[in-house]
């Protein structure tokens, strides 16, 4: 009997002395040097969120969306941030991307100017000087707000040059309004003058389109299909848990990357990010949930003003997925 529990207890010592069961291993890539809006992935991570599926997260810094779509494409990240409308460009042309859920609901694009200037509506635009980007997402848009506004091209000037340019053209007084994002661009100005901007947002004037999103190659998610719904259940926890406390979100940024801002801005810009996750119709459901209705249309309009290949309007569907999302209150 004494050599039996001695087998045993040996076995159980054995047993307990084994590893836990290593965590995947997840990069994910974001569309740009971090702002305010990247708050939810920092907070989800220094939360133990992402540890508590079974995730080991790295989070990259990414060089613009459609750089991070190329490296998703290739596997050198396994998840992408960036502008689902870029991934879409990507895709179409053979790009084996899907967005595996569409966090902005609600297009950031805006033109923004000092509130000082008193630049509130589309009709103050005339005679002013608009700075942009050429060939950048808002750019391409543009030519659709100034229709839905009744504005010409002919009403105000324009001064053109890359995105550094574009926001020292404002902060130097070249310019009275760029073309950008209401909670980056905005940000930026006011962290190197310390001056308020009021955006003029595209999705006031009937401009629906999504936005940013989590993409991933599709073979992978093929593939790895467990770990996606871990990925997308530990990310949707996190956004939900960064609404809840912006402050801590935004200074999550701050602990993983001391130079990646102001807290003050930091925060505001996520504050201001948290209205895009939902439409009317998504109001009251968890992050990601985009309905079918909205990426049609967002398809529409790129089709129709964004340069995107028509032949993407026979299969919306083939550009997203809800599958790998949560379930309602799980």
């Amino acid at each position: 009997m004494r050599k039996w529990i001695g087998a045993a207890s040996v076995a159980l010592l054995a047993f307990a002395a084994m590893p836990a069961q290593a965590a995947d291993k997840v990069v994910l890539m974001l569309n740009w040097y971090v702002y305010g809006e990247h708050a939810p992935f920092y907070y989800g991570k220094a939360k133990g969120i992402y540890a508590a599926e079974g995730i080991e997260l790295e989070i990259q810094e990414g060089r613009g969306s459609a750089a991070t779509t190329q490296a998703v494409a290739a596997k050198t990240a396994d998840f992408g941030y960036v502008d689902v409308p870029t991934m879409m460009r990507a895709a179409i042309k053979g790009a084996p991307v899907v967005a595996t859920g569409v966090l902005l609901q609600t297009s950031p694009m805006s033109a923004m100017g000092f509130a000082d200037k008193n630049i509130r509506k589309p009709e103050d635009i005339k005679g002013k000087t608009v700075a942009i980007t050429p060939a950048d997402s808002m750019t391409q848009i543009w030519p659709l707000f100034l229709k839905k506004t009744g504005l010409k091209e002919s009403d105000f000037q324009t001064v053109a040059g890359d995105g550094q340019t574009k926001l020292n053209a404002v902060i130097n007084g070249q310019a009275d309004l760029l073309l950008g994002y209401v909670m980056d661009q905005s940000m930026k100005i006011k962290d190197a003058t310390g001056k308020d901007v009021y955006p003029i947002k595209f999705a006031d004037y009937g401009i629906n389109m999504v936005s940013s999103g989590i993409i991933a190659n599709a073979d992978y998610v093929k593939a790895n299909a467990d770990l996606v719904r871990r990925f997308m259940s530990a990310t949707t926890k996190a956004v939900e848990a960064a609404e809840k406390e912006p402050k801590a979100a935004a200074q999550s940024i701050l602990d993983a990357n001391p130079k990646g801002g102001k807290i003050d801005t930091l925060t505001q810009g996520f504050e201001l990010t948290i209205p895009l996750y939902r439409t009317a119709e998504t109001k009251g459901k968890r992050p990601f949930q985009v309905t079918d209705q909205n990426m049609t249309e967002t398809v529409n309009l790129l089709v129709e003003y964004g340069g995107l290949d028509a032949k993407a309007k026979e299969n919306p569907k083939a550009f997203y997925t809800n599958d790998y999302l949560p379930k309602s209150g799980s």
